[in-house]
């Protein structure tokens, strides 16, 4: 069966706008498996430095992909974003149905704390999620996510970025004891990225 390619709808992170290289970054290398719409939640557009309440996020994102679908209106919609639009992404994936999720980089502790845990949303969804962490990221321990993954009532999947930070980025250290690169690893990111997706068609078949 062929399938359309699938319209990945990309928010921010708290810190960042869309125009930002690293979300560039990854636009460009979501273009090869899918058409890339991103967005600015409205604190951004304003220059603004602190985020909306949880509700105002939500609505933005919700307009955000009202308008991609409109311009992509036979495709099937994937959410994906970076800490904190991967979080408005599962909130929002409880009132509006997509075909899928990804988070990169899931804010899993409020303000780094391991005992403020924002899992009551994944435990919640129906909507198949791939987590995408490092592991030297202090906003997501790998064994909390661990933890909370086997209680989620929805099919999620978990890449692993050995070394990376909140950005999934590796040290150059690390890179080069392993005689790898930046690129290399953000080709794995995008294998398992495109491997999700193309499970998506499956189980829908």
């Amino acid at each position: 069966m062929v399938c359309m390619k699938p319209l990945f709808l990309f928010a921010p992170g708290a810190g960042a706008p869309s125009s930002h290289p690293w979300i560039q970054n990854w636009k460009r290398r979501l273009s090869e498996i899918g058409n890339v719409e991103t967005f600015d939640y409205a604190y951004m557009r304003e220059g603004r430095k602190r985020a909306d309440p949880l509700p105002k996020l939500i609505a933005a994102h919700r307009e955000a992909l009202s308008d991609a679908r409109k311009r992509y209106p036979a495709e099937s919609t994937i959410l994906i974003g970076k800490s904190m639009g991967g979080r408005v992404g599962c909130h929002l994936s409880l009132e509006e149905k997509v075909a899928g999720l990804v988070c990169l980089g899931y804010p899993l502790c409020a303000m780094g704390n391991r005992t403020k845990l924002r899992d009551e949303v994944l435990r919640a969804l129906n909507t198949p999620i791939l987590f995408v962490q490092g592991t030297r990221d202090p906003l997501c321990p790998l064994d909390l996510l661990e933890r909370v993954r086997p209680e989620m009532k929805t099919q999620n999947a978990l890449h692993i970025v050995e070394g990376g930070d909140h950005s999934l980025r590796v040290a150059k250290r690390q890179l080069q004891a392993a005689n790898r690169t930046q690129e290399d690893i953000d080709r794995q990111i995008l294998k398992a990225i495109a491997e999700f997706v193309d499970q998506l068609w499956i189980t829908a078949d």
